[in-house]
């Protein structure tokens, strides 16, 4: 029977180095020369987060100051002296000497050993200490809101209030780490990737062979890339399990999104539905419209004629052409993981979700929601 041995510190820091770089458990495991479901187990333990290193408050004594007092305390320096040459006062002094053994048993080397031990010891979470701000957190992870959405609404919520503040690390660890059982899996239920532990790394998609007489994204008119002038969509396909899907629409600008319930995958049926959701938008709106190159908009010059929107085409195996459409598909995986039967979900489901995803603030849109910023864009331009 293999006998199990503790990692050491030096595995620890390379393992999370690891882990961070995106590298699978197999590698991790020849790398370590350890077995990958045990490399697994201490990553789940941490819900997929590293642990923080330790490192001295500004505010303590350092080494240099206790090797400074100790040499002071031979000499018989009173303590307001040490104080005076250290710049510190005269109490904090006081304290350190009477903390460690008094004038007579203080050793720098042995103090801060102790001090640095001492100070190793089970810390309340902010998220656990703040009932008030947990509260807030909590409500807003329930309404599907990311940790880092929570945390910049928070600086904006309560400019003077310090004690609402919260980094978006901070509830990820509490969500990882501190949580537990029920509540855990509740709250991991509203993140838009619902796992155990937090991932590393990146994952790509392939791209659609090429379609007939679409015109290339490289055509598209510099104002278009720009996102200077509003009106202008990304589009793709959502799919799910038994050959059901949905359709995506983003607005550059100001990531606005529409998403529309398909009954097939068809080139007909397609069209037609988006025809009708796109026929909704004032006429300023609906400039154009790029896709990926799927069958499912071969009849795009119909789409085009209806609702007068030029159609763009990405290039193969280039999902980075419509990088908003993409974000907004990771996002939506949030309400429809992989493996989702999409055939029984309404249009009216559809716009609730959409409305939260337009109502929730963005980052890129400087924590304004996309319902706010296409708002704006209505009452200057229309």
């Amino acid at each position: 029977m293999r006998k199990w041995r503790r990692f050491g510190i030096d595995e620890l820091r390379q393992l999370w180095a690891l882990w961070k770089d995106g590298q699978t458990l197999e590698v991790m495991g020849a790398t370590l020369g350890r077995r990958p479901d045990s490399i697994y187990n201490h990553i789940a333990r941490r819900g997929g987060l590293a642990p923080l290193e330790r490192r001295r408050a500004p505010r303590t004594l350092s080494l240099s100051e206790r090797e400074e007092i100790s040499r002071a305390l031979a000499c018989g320096l009173a303590i307001r002296d040490i104080a005076r040459g250290l710049r510190r006062a005269p109490s904090t002094i006081s304290r350190e000497i009477r903390r460690h053994g008094g004038a007579e048993l203080y050793r720098a080397t042995e103090a801060d050993r102790r001090a640095w031990r001492r100070a190793r010891r089970p810390k309340v979470r902010r998220l656990v200490r703040a009932r008030r701000l947990r509260r807030v957190v909590f409500a807003k992870l329930r309404a599907d809101w990311s940790p880092q959405q929570i945390s910049a609404w928070l600086r904006k919520a309560y400019p003077t209030d310090p004690l609402m503040r919260v980094s978006h690390e901070t509830i990820y660890r509490t969500l990882y780490v501190q949580a537990r059982g029920a509540l855990k899996q509740e709250l991991i239920r509203h993140l838009r990737r619902q796992r155990s532990i937090r991932l590393s790394g990146h994952r790509h998609r392939g791209g659609h062979a090429s379609i007939l007489d679409g015109v290339s994204i490289a055509d598209r008119p510099p104002m278009i890339e720009d996102r200077a002038v509003p009106g202008h969509w990304e589009g793709d396909l959502l799919l799910g399990t038994q050959q059901s899907q949905l359709a995506t629409l983003v607005e550059r600008q100001s990531r606005y999104v529409m998403l529309v319930r398909l009954r097939t995958r068809d080139s007909d049926s397609v069209v037609d539905a988006l025809i009708r959701q796109v026929r909704r938008l004032p006429t300023h709106l609906r400039r154009s419209l790029t896709w990926d190159r799927g069958g499912e908009l071969a009849k795009h010059r119909e789409f085009s004629i209806a609702t007068d929107t030029a159609v763009y085409f990405c290039d193969p195996r280039s999902p980075w052409q419509r990088g908003s459409n993409e974000n907004t598909n990771g996002l939506l995986r949030q309400y429809f993981p992989k493996g989702t039967d999409l055939s029984h979900v309404t249009q009216r489901q559809l716009d609730v979700i959409a409305d939260k995803l337009n109502t929730r603030p963005r980052e890129t849109l400087g924590w304004q929601t996309p319902a706010e910023v296409l708002a704006a864009t209505v009452a200057t331009t229309g």
